[in-house]
C-alpha cells in the first residue's frame, strides 16, 4: 500500500514550483510597479515644491529691486510688459486689472541667486522665476491704491512671481509646471 501512495504524489513538485514561480513573478511585478509610481509621484511633488520655492525667490528678489529703486516708479507704467512676460502670464493672476500696468520684470534661474556649487548648482539651473510688479487694484476698481495715513501717501504695489520646474531660457506656460504668487508690498513715500 505504501507503493500506491508514493506513485500518486509522483510530478506534483514541478507544477507546484511552477505555480509558486508564476504567483511571485506577479507579486514582483506588481511591486516594481507600484514603487515606480511612488517614485514618479515623489518627483512631481519634489518639481511642485522648487517650483514654489522659485516662486518665492521671485518675490524676495522682486522686493530687493524695489528697495534699491525706489526713484524708478512713476505714475505713468510701461505698456510693454505682455511683450516682456515669457511664462508668468497676467492671466494667471485673477485680480490684476490690467497686464500693462507693470514696473520692472525679471527673470533668473535659482543658481543666479542661490549660491551653491557642484551638483547642487546643476540642480538649481533646473529652477527659474519669473516676476513682474504693478499697482495694487484698488478697491474702487482702479490701478493703484493709495492710503492716506496721517500726512504721507504710502502707495502699495503688488508682486506677481512665477516658479518654473526648467531653466528661465526653456520655461514655457504650456508644458512646464507653472506656480504663480503674489505679494503686496507698501512703499511709503
Amino acid at each position: 500500500m505504501r507503493n500506491r501512495f508514493k506513485h500518486s504524489e509522483k510530478g506534483f513538485a514541478l507544477p507546484l514550483a511552477l505555480l509558486l514561480l508564476v504567483v511571485m513573478t506577479i507579486m514582483g511585478a506588481t511591486l516594481v510597479t507600484i514603487s515606480s509610481n511612488e517614485h514618479n509621484a515623489n518627483n512631481d511633488k519634489d518639481s511642485n515644491q522648487q517650483a514654489f520655492y522659485a516662486a518665492e525667490s521671485g518675490i524676495s528678489v522682486a522686493k530687493n529691486w524695489m528697495v534699491g529703486n525706489v526713484n524708478k516708479f512713476s505714475s505713468t507704467p510701461p505698456n510693454d510688459l505682455d511683450s516682456k512676460l515669457r511664462f508668468c502670464k497676467a492671466s494667471f493672476f485673477p485680480n490684476l486689472i490690467s497686464s500693462n500696468n507693470g514696473f520692472h520684470t525679471e527673470r533668473k534661474s535659482l543658481n543666479e541667486v542661490v549660491t551653491a556649487s557642484g551638483v547642487e548648482a546643476t540642480r538649481l539651473s533646473k529652477y527659474s522665476f519669473e516676476y513682474f510688479i504693478a499697482y495694487t487694484p484698488g478697491g474702487d476698481g482702479n490701478n493703484s491704491a493709495i492710503i492716506k495715513k496721517t500726512g504721507t501717501n504710502n502707495t502699495l504695489y503688488t508682486i506677481y512671481s512665477c516658479g518654473c520646474n526648467e531653466s528661465k531660457d526653456k520655461c514655457n506656460a504650456q508644458s512646464n509646471i507653472i506656480i504663480p504668487l503674489e505679494a503686496v508690498v507698501t512703499l511709503v513715500n
